[in-house]
């Protein structure tokens, strides 16, 4: 890391951003980067999904907010966490094929999403999903580490929010395609949809993405260039853990994790219990409002944090902290009101805020590591906003959902859930300005 690298130059390993794309013409690195973008829509569309069929899901299957919480969440975020470390060390070796990874990580985890339509029980279910989150364990760690490898330093922040809208472009048709298939089709059969995309898109990578690594130029280069040994995971893992800025960063994306995904499950539920929509109804409203404001916040908050980034690293994460705190407390006003018209606008601005922070801050992580360090950084801090927030984001909710029902009534509960999990928002602000404060000391002393 910048702040942690050795002060010996022969012991520094050299940026692969600064050899890689060498190889490739500037045609290739926006189709490279396109092509990443659809994949990573994919992984959401398909990890998503099952938030807008959640209701239909219950009703069949006959579940409690308590397990829809455990479907929707920790049954896909418990090997999605666990083995996003290992891939991510197989991906930073510089002999690995990340474009491989990736390819036979999409392909798992769209052939698990169809098998979630065959589920009859909540364990078949549950068992499906913890399938989807085998395959897309393999995904944005070498994702990262590619446009890393791709991209100049200071486009990085850019690069990865435009990675970053699969998050709400990908939300966007699970909910407007599943909700719609599951009014007409039937849930099962949104499931078995959603899956086909990725099986084709598994061999388009393979025969087409380009591995940097691959390349005379960037493989001359380097091994020209002195390159330190490969970081044992123990050291790694120590290193990372004395940069105050590296764990503020990944506090900050826990909690925005568990703020969104808890969110992004329960504001569905919000919308057909409390205002009687149907999930094609939700589907449609809720998914373009939210995934065109997603991916306007998610972009605009790369574009900005290089802007702002440019003279002092630090204030880059300055653009989300603001957000952030502006939208926690304006979330309220839509879930007080009464009108779901009302209410769907009322939580779009604050929703286009609370998107600022994916480009940001992982390419704050990028730009913190070396690159024989970058996958792992990145795999570590996913590591704990999956699981803490994608797993429990929607299974703690759903538990105090669950808690509220005997006082409030199944509707006003989830209200006055959603109510507490937006001004949690405030604390990821508060770890945001504080990373930006430890990024700006580290590049001073540095």
């Amino acid at each position: 890391m910048s702040d942690m690298a050795s002060a010996d130059p022969a012991a520094t390993p050299v940026d692969p951003s600064k050899v890689s794309p060498s190889g490739m013409s500037e045609g290739a690195i926006n189709y490279a980067l396109f092509l990443l973008l659809i994949i990573f829509t994919l992984n959401f569309l398909d990890r998503q999904i099952v938030t807008i069929l959640a209701e239909p899901i219950r009703n069949e299957l006959n579940l409690s907010d308590t397990q829809i919480g455990l479907m929707t969440g920790l049954a896909f975020a418990i090997f999605y966490t666990i083995l996003g470390i290992p891939i991510a060390r197989w991906a930073d070796n510089p002999k690995s094929n990340r474009v491989g990874i990736i390819a036979g990580a999409v392909t798992l985890w769209s052939l698990m999403t169809a098998l979630c339509g065959l589920a009859t029980n909540f364990v078949q279910m549950f068992f499906a999903r913890m399938g989807v989150g085998i395959g897309e364990a393999g995904c944005t760690p070498p994702a990262h580490s590619l446009i890393a490898d791709y991209v100049a330093p200071e486009k990085r922040a850019s690069a990865i929010a435009f990675y970053g809208i699969g998050i709400p472009l990908g939300g966007l048709l699970g909910m407007v395609l599943g909700g719609l298939i599951a009014d007409h089709y039937g849930w099962r059969t949104a499931f078995f949809v959603a899956g086909l995309p990725g099986i084709v898109m598994g061999v388009i990578i393979w025969f087409t993405l380009k591995e940097p690594r691959r390349f005379a130029g960037a493989q001359a280069a380097l091994a020209a260039a002195p390159v330190a040994p490969k970081i044992p995971l123990k050291v790694a893992i120590a290193e990372l853990s004395k940069s105050k800025a590296y764990i503020n960063l990944v506090l900050a994306a826990t909690v925005a994790a568990w703020v969104g995904y808890g969110l992004g499950v329960w504001t569905i539920i919000y919308f057909i219990r409390v205002h009687g929509l149907t999930p094609g109804e939700v589907g449609v409203w809720l998914g373009i409002t939210s995934g065109v404001g997603g991916i306007l916040g998610t972009y605009l908050g790369g574009v900005l944090a290089d802007k702002f980034g440019k003279k002092k690293a630090g204030n880059a994460m300055l653009v989300p902290a603001i957000g952030m705190a502006i939208a926690s407390p304006l979330f309220l006003f839509g879930w007080a009101s009464t009108n779901w018209m009302v209410a769907l606008a009322l939580i779009w601005i604050p929703g286009i805020l609370n998107s600022l922070w994916y480009g940001p801050l992982f390419a704050s992580i990028q730009g913190l590591v070396e690159p024989a360090m970058r996958a792992m950084a990145a795999a570590i801090a996913l590591f704990a906003l999956n699981l803490v927030g994608l797993g429990l984001g929607p299974t703690l909710m759903g538990m105090i959902s669950d808690a509220l029902r005997p006082t409030f009534g199944p509707a006003e509960a989830v209200r006055y859930t959603i109510m507490f999990a937006s001004l949690v928002g405030l604390l990821s602000a508060w770890f945001m300005w504080r990373a930006s404060v430890h990024i700006n000391r580290a590049r001073a002393t540095a």
